[in-house]
Formats: C-alpha cells, sequence, structure tokens
C-alpha cells in the first residue's frame, strides 16, 4: 500500500502570488481573473504531480491574530489588498470546493499556524507532508518527512526546500531559519528584527552562536564593533522578533486528518467554475466532460430526397458545422422541425438543391435558429442568402441572461428547463479523439437540436416579453446579426506582401537594436532572459533594484519603464520586446489568417459574448491591433479596399463612454461641456485640480483623462496607481476630487447601487440587463464587485447598444441610396466601410448623420471621419 501523503496550501499567500505574478485578466463579465487562474494552473499541477491521499488549503482567518499582543505593529506596513485581488478570493474558495479540497481558517491564528500544526500532527501519524507557500517563513518546518515547496518564478515553478536544501542553501538548520528571521527581520510581515543586520550578517552570526538565544548568553565576549552595538541596543527586538517569526504548531484547530481524505474533483462543478470563470484554455486541456444523461426518444428520419411537402411555412432548422470557424470548415448536415415530424438532411443533399435553396431564402418562410449568424455564413458559401430569420435561440438567451455560459445548444437549452439534446463533446469527442459519428448518431443529435430549438423558442421569448426586453432582442440584436453576417461574409483585403514587407523591416530593425544593446551591455547575451537581463542591468550596469522576483530580478515591462531615464539601454529592450510582439502576433498571425481564395481576413463578431453587450472579435481579434507603437499603426496599411479605386472610410464616435455617462448622471459640468464642445479631459483637469485652461499641463490633462475613463470602468485607487505610476493614495485623491467635481456622477454612482440593490440587476438605455447576484451578498469583496458593475454596466452597455445601433441603421441608409459602399468592420467605437471615391462625398455627409442620431442623448454625439487608400491613411 502506498504510503499516505499530506499536502497542505496557503491559500492568501498562493493567491497574491498568482495576482502579483499574471497580468491583470478579466473574462467576459469584467471579473478579474489572475488570481484564480494562477492559483488553478499551480493546483493542477501539484496535483498531477504528488497525487496526494490528503489535502487542505488554509487561509488567515482576519488581521488580528494572537500575535498582535505581543507586538501590535505586527503586519503593520502592509498596504490595503487590491480590490482586483480581494474580488477574486470567493471565487479561489469556490474553486477549492469544486476540486472537493477542504479548506480552513482559525480565528486570531494565521494559515501557518494551521499548516504547521497539521504537518506536526501528520509526521507523528508517519504520514509525508508537503507543503506549498510563496512565503518562505514554512520551511522552518522542514523535516525529513516535511518539504516545503515554495513559488519562485511565477507560479508554478517551486523550489522544493528540505532540511538539506537548507543546508545547502544558507547553511543553517530549519529551525535555525526562526532565528534568521529574529535578527534580520522581515519587513513584509513588519518584524522588526535588528537594524543594520541583513540576511549574510545573521547567516555568519548564528554559524558561529547557533541561535538568537545562544548569540546573547555570549555578547559580553564579542569584539566591539558598531554591529556588537546594534545588537545589544536591539536585544528585546531580536527575541520579540523571532517569537513572531515562529510558527505555533499547537494551534486549537477543529478539523483533523480524518477530515482531508482527497479523491478528487466534482467534474461538474469544477466545469461550471471553469466556465463562469472563462478558463477555456483549461477546459480544453481537460478530460472531464459533462454527465452523459438518458435522452428521450425522439422520432426522426434520414431524407433521402428533398421534396416540397418536407417544407413548411414556420420551422426550426438547424444547421450543424463541423467547428466554430465557419469560413473554413464543412457543414456536416442539416435538420428541421415544425414540433410534428423532424427531418435530418445530409450535407450533399443541402448542395444544390434549389428546392431547398429556394425555401432558405424565402422571407415569407419563418424559421428559428440556434446561431443565424453562423448559418448565415455557412449557407453564403453554398451560394444560399438565409432569409426569414424569425427566432435566434444565442441570441435571446444571451439577453435574458448574459452571464450564460456556453453557446452550443444542449447549454442554451438547458437553461430554459430542457435537457433532450446532448453536449457536442459526449457525440463527437473532443481534442484528437474528436471524430465525427455515424450517420444514424449524427442525424439524431443535430436533429435533437433543432427541436429543441423548436420547444424552447415560445419560452424564451416570453421571458423577453415579461422582461420588457423583446425590443432590444427583436429590433437590435436580430437585425444586428444580419449586418454581422453580412460584414463576416464580406471581410476585409490584406495584403500580404505589405504584411511580408513590414516583416522584414521589422526584423532589421532587430537586428540593428540588438547590435546596440549588446554594445550598451558590453558584451551578447539573451535579451528574451529575463535571468540574463537582469545580471546585465542590475549587477554590470548598477541599475537600481525596483523589484524582485523569486529567481532574481524582474524585468517586466513596469519597471524597466520606470527605468528609461537611467540608462540608454532600457529604451532599446522595450522597443526590442515590443517589435519582436508585432513581428510574431500580428504580422504573422495576421499572414496565418488570410484566406488564398480572396485574400482577406473573415473575422467572426462574437454578439453573445460580453456581459455588458460589446462586440468582440475573433480569428483574427482586429481590437487589438496595437496602435500606441508607429510600426503597430503601420500594420494597418496591410488593410486595403476590395477594388481598385475604392477607399477605406474610417468613422468613430468621440468619447461615447463619458458623453453616456454625462447622459445618464446628468451632471450640470459634464454635460455642460461637452455641449459647449470643450475638450472633456482639459474641462476634467480645470475643475480637479482647480485651474484655468490656459494653465492645464500636459500632465494634469493625461492624470485627467486616465481618471475620467477609470470611473467609466469602475476603476479602483490601485488600478489608477498603476496607470499612472503614482501612489495609490495620490490616485485615491484624485478620485475624491473628480467625484467632489462632478458631484452628478456622484450621485448617479449612489444611486444606481441602490437602485440595483432592490433589482438584482442594472439595464442600459435600450433595456439590456445585467444581474447582480452578489449585490446585497455579505461577503465584502464580492458585493464591492458588484457595485463597481451596477457604475459602470449601464455606460459601457449603452455604448455598445448605440454603436449597434448605428451599423443596423447604416447597413440600412447605405442600401436605400443605393450605394455600392460596404460596412466591413467594427472595432471599438469605430465603422471601417470601404467605397468607390466617387462615394466618398455622400459617405462624409450620411455616416455622421446617421451615427450622431442613432439615439438621441442629453448631449450630442459626434463622429469624426477620414478615408484614405488604406485603413492606416483613413485614420
Amino acid at each position: 500500500m502506498a504510503k499516505e501523503k499530506l499536502l497542505l496550501l496557503d491559500g492568501n499567500s498562493l493567491a497574491y502570488r498568482a495576482f502579483f505574478a499574471l497580468p491583470l485578466l478579466t473574462n467576459d463579465s469584467g471579473i478579474h481573473t489572475n488570481a484564480a487562474y494562477g492559483f488553478t494552473t499551480m493546483l493542477q499541477k501539484v496535483l498531477e504531480e504528488e497525487n496526494p491521499t490528503q489535502m487542505l488549503v488554509a487561509f488567515d482567518a482576519g488581521k488580528t491574530t494572537f500575535r498582535h499582543e505581543s507586538y501590535g505593529e505586527y503586519k503593520g506596513g502592509r498596504q490595503k489588498t487590491p480590490p482586483e485581488l480581494s474580488e477574486q478570493f470567493p471565487y479561489i474558495r469556490k474553486l477549492i470546493d469544486a476540486y472537493n479540497i477542504k479548506r480552513y481558517e482559525l480565528e486570531m491564528y494565521e494559515a501557518d499556524d494551521i499548516i504547521g500544526t497539521l504537518a506536526k500532527q501528520a509526521v507523528a501519524d508517519d504520514i509525508e507532508v508537503i507543503i506549498v507557500s510563496g512565503d518562505k517563513d514554512l520551511t522552518q518546518l522542514a523535516t525529513d518527512n516535511v518539504t516545503v515547496y515554495i513559488t519562485r518564478k511565477g507560479i508554478t515553478d517551486v523550489e522544493k526546500y528540505t532540511p538539506a536544501h537548507i543546508e545547502e542553501k544558507y547553511g543553517l538548520t530549519p529551525l535555525q531559519i526562526i532565528d534568521m528571521k529574529g535578527l534580520m527581520g522581515d519587513a513584509s510581515d513588519n518584524i522588526p528584527g535588528v537594524p543594520g543586520v541583513g540576511e549574510k550578517t545573521a547567516i555568519k552570526l548564528l554559524k558561529e552562536y547557533g541561535s538568537v538565544e545562544a548569540l546573547y548568553e555570549a555578547i559580553d565576549s564579542m569584539k566591539a564593533s558598531k554591529m556588537k552595538e546594534k545588537l545589544v541596543a536591539n536585544e528585546e527586538s531580536a527575541h520579540l522578533s523571532k517569537k513572531l517569526a515562529t510558527i505555533y504548531t499547537e494551534a486549537p484547530i477543529e478539523v483533523t486528518l480524518a477530515d482531508l481524505t482527497y479523491t478528487g474533483p466534482d467534474e461538474d462543478a469544477l466545469l461550471a467554475v471553469w466556465r463562469e470563470l472563462g478558463f477555456k484554455s483549461l477546459i480544453e486541456k481537460s478530460d472531464m466532460q459533462g454527465v452523459v444523461q438518458e435522452q428521450e426518444k425522439l422520432t426522426f428520419n434520414i431524407v433521402k430526397e428533398i421534396t416540397a411537402d418536407l417544407l413548411k411555412d414556420e420551422m426550426a432548422i438547424h444547421v450543424e458545422l463541423e467547428n466554430e470557424h465557419y469560413h473554413s470548415c464543412r457543414m456536416l448536415g442539416l435538420a428541421l422541425t415544425d414540433g410534428n415530424s423532424t427531418s435530418y438532411i445530409p450535407a450533399e443533399l443541402v448542395c444544390n438543391n434549389e428546392l431547398l435553396k429556394d425555401w432558405l431564402e424565402d422571407a415569407t418562410k419563418k424559421k428559428y435558429i440556434a446561431d443565424s449568424k453562423a448559418t448565415q455564413a455557412m449557407l453564403a458559401r453554398l451560394d444560399i442568402n438565409l432569409a426569414g430569420v424569425a427566432f435566434d435561440l444565442l441570441l435571446a438567451s444571451y439577453i435574458v441572461n448574459p452571464a450564460i455560459s456556453g453557446d452550443d445548444v444542449a447549454t442554451l437549452a438547458k437553461e430554459f428547463s430542457y435537457s433532450n439534446v446532448q453536449s457536442n463533446e459526449i457525440i463527437y469527442g473532443k481534442g484528437a479523439k474528436w471524430a465525427v459519428p455515424e450517420e444514424e448518431v449524427l442525424a439524431e443529435h443535430v436533429s435533437r437540436k433543432a427541436v429543441a430549438v423548436w420547444n424552447v423558442q415560445p419560452i424564451v421569448e416570453d421571458k423577453l416579453k415579461e422582461n420588457e426586453q423583446y425590443d432590444l432582442y427583436h429590433d437590435l440584436e436580430l437585425p444586428l446579426a444580419y449586418v454581422l453576417g453580412k460584414m463576416e461574409i464580406m471581410g476585409i483585403r490584406v495584403d500580404v506582401d505589405t504584411l511580408e514587407v513590414m516583416g522584414t523591416e521589422i526584423q532589421a530593425k532587430l537586428a540593428i537594436i540588438e547590435k546596440d544593446i549588446y554594445e550598451l551591455a558590453g558584451e551578447k547575451f539573451n535579451i528574451n532572459s529575463p535571468k540574463q537581463l537582469g545580471v546585465i542591468l542590475f549587477d554590470k550596469l548598477g541599475l537600481p533594484v525596483i523589484k524582485k522576483t523569486k529567481t532574481g530580478y524582474s524585468t517586466a515591462a513596469d519597471v524597466l519603464e520606470k527605468l528609461q531615464s537611467e540608462h540608454e539601454i532600457v529604451k532599446h529592450i522595450l522597443n526590442y520586446r515590443q517589435l519582436s510582439k508585432l513581428q510574431s502576433t500580428y504580422i504573422e498571425g495576421l499572414i496565418k489568417e488570410i484566406q488564398p481564395e480572396d485574400s482577406k481576413v473573415h473575422t467572426r463578431f462574437q454578439q453573445a459574448l460580453t456581459a455588458t453587450g460589446r462586440l468582440s472579435s475573433t480569428d483574427p481579434n482586429l481590437q487589438n491591433i496595437p496602435i500606441r507603437l508607429e510600426e503597430g499603426r503601420k500594420i494597418r496599411q496591410a488593410f486595403v479596399p476590395s477594388h481598385e479605386g475604392w477607399v477605406l472610410f474610417a468613422a468613430d464616435y468621440s468619447q461615447i463612454e463619458l458623453r453616456v455617462l454625462a447622459h445618464m448622471s446628468e451632471d450640470p459640468a459634464l454635460v455642460d461641456a461637452f455641449k459647449q464642445g470643450m475638450d472633456i479631459h482639459t474641462r476634467t483637469a480645470m475643475d480637479v485640480f482647480n485651474v484655468p485652461a490656459e494653465e492645464v499641463t500636459s500632465n494634469m490633462r493625461r492624470a485627467a483623462k486616465a481618471v475620467n475613463f477609470g470611473i467609466v470602468y469602475g476603476i479602483s485607487d490601485y488600478g489608477l496607481s498603476q496607470n499612472l505610476d503614482i501612489t495609490r493614495k495620490e490616485a485615491a485623491t484624485f478620485i475624491d476630487n473628480y467625484l467632489a467635481s462632478f458631484p452628478g456622477v456622484k450621485g448617479y454612482m449612489d444611486s444606481i447601487v441602490q437602485d440595483a440593490k432592490k433589482a438584482g440587476y442594472v439595464t442600459t438605455i435600450l433595456n439590456r440587463r445585467r444581474y447582480l447576484p452578489d449585490i446585497k451578498s455579505s461577503n465584502f469583496n464580492l458585493r464591492s464587485f458588484a457595485e463597481r458593475t451596477a457604475m459602470n454596466t449601464p455606460i459601457q452597455g449603452s455604448a455598445a447598444d448605440i454603436i449597434k445601433k448605428a451599423m443596423i441603421d447604416m447597413d440600412a441608409r447605405l442600401r436605400q441610396e443605393g450605394l455600392q459602399a460596404k460596412l466591413l468592420l467594427q472595432v471599438h467605437d469605430e465603422l471601417i466601410f470601404e467605397a468607390p471615391e466617387e462615394e466618398v462625398a455622400i459617405l462624409e455627409r450620411i455616416v455622421p448623420e446617421v451615427m450622431e442620431h442613432a439615439i438621441e442623448l442629453a448631449v450630442p454625439l459626434k463622429v469624426d471621419y477620414s478615408y484614405g487608400k488604406s485603413w492606416y491613411d483613413a485614420k
């Protein structure tokens, strides 16, 4: 029988480590997820490698512990936890529960004490113990049966501390780690130690004397020196610091080793949390699948010949695609039902069938579809122009609840208590095991999807009407799907030669920058290695150390930006990194997405994804092309019209979210500024800094701009401090001054939170809802995030509604004017058209007219436009 193994995790420490190791990430609902994601990847790795029989995650219970009785300033210097991290703790706990791992915290004690107590009990029972933390304090617990894993690079790389490793690294025993902390102190825990004693001195003293107590017993015989004076003057502090650094292994815990048995995760619960947090890569790598449910019997027939009596005036249809990349995939089959009879048509029969083509193109024949945009795009490849879409399950479900996780028919139908259809994973398998099943199984699966759409349609539409959202669905999202479908089918031409020339130019620039870096460094090294770069910058060139990681010096972008004035090499390194990313992600990435048959990219617009209603694009993502760097902006030179003598025409809303904020808050100063046509950031700087317009500096305007847009996105003092490279205190003052200067904004924020607490949701101008189940939570972190979401969602969501309405109106106006111009792209607040040069004068007149009047606000909407031979020239 294998030996028992207990795995003990330091929850707070690992969450903090993950938060600061990874960039701020958010899921589609706007919840920050970097700490939860890092914690999960660490947990996955350690579970896979260690295969424990028992597990526990320990958390700190609160700010006050028994150590504060000895020293009131214990941990007193710590900054308040960033709200972007605080909001993730409930999700980390949710993840731990889904893994079926015991978690525990104890009033007046720290996670370290819980871990120390359980480790001691386990060793007494001859159980092997592995402790995982980001805090080296725990290394004092190492024994022959206890190994302490300390995370270093990122979150998944660990250094394993055994007594032998500690001896090799420090020349000390594990228990002497406590003495070392007693002498050198610990700034992170505000343990004072002996001033002037660092790690090297502490180790030297301990090698000579053995312990703090032995050192002070022999202090009189020590040779006179400044060090001796410091030790004598701070004896009490040394003894106190050792006491504070000692992990208590007799904590009165109520959990026993028998409670910690680990048998594996609850797969359904874990998948649900991963979906909620948007951990798509983890889901794809996982072997977990949903539970296969017993299905009710379904009667359907496989069509051998398409006849007129098969096609009715009102039907649910489902076109099954090989994958979601429908511009480069094949159709697997089509099913349709009128609620009484259900038929499956094999893919080969769908192609070139005039009877079916006429029915699909007949606008008087009502079609209920799971995803009309994808279906429209797929059928267009068969020269079928889908018409008559009367219901779209994906869009209707999204409006009823934008937090629904998943877009397959099984998931959507299940939200409305219909479960007579299986997930694609169950039918096809996943990853390398994906395969099309035999025709009978495929036919039944596709038929079940059509039947699901038919049965769910009245339920969902009733819900939309009950919520007063039917107009939003029917008049905005449904027609928008048709417009977006046309845009996806149309695509935008990308000149591969231009991209390749850019790639060659960037490679040449990289070679020059590389040479400059080597000259300034005085040697060649791997610029992409943070470790080698750290040695060059901080050891060889002597630049000031701003941040350290477990493996050495931090060379992250924020660190390098702060060092630009210190040495010329830093500017070159930042430039090198930016150009390298442009080359690999955008130039090479875009070239791969160009379709050879038309030299275009056909991005897919995700219409039912974000919680705010914003569109996003994938394959490729055209919303992320970096435009701060000139080389990044130049990538837009490759986006060109489809025809000779045509131009690209770009129109974008100016500060749309701030205009929506002015409209919703009715703040007189904001409304007046927009009505007067003032620069809003200058106006904000005038009010926040209390200076006239002529005294507003570029830095003041920059700070005002960050606060303006930060307010819209519910920014915290931590987030603003990162954006402006200022202290959190200064950032908090900026925010307070802003809210004092615009009391209407403060009033709006307070009232919207109160309304959300009553209703449980917030709405946009067009009644798009976002539900906030945590708005009344007793958990401060969950409640705080819900409150920030309540403040910013109506603004972001209303801006999304406006541009969506503008797209529908523009599509109609182009047809009304009989123009050849086509709408190609939507990127953030910008619309991009292509048109013959002779139609530019008409576009200059009608585009601002349509966009500025898409929805009437209390302040004017403003549209800027330009045109040129490429997207770059049109800016």
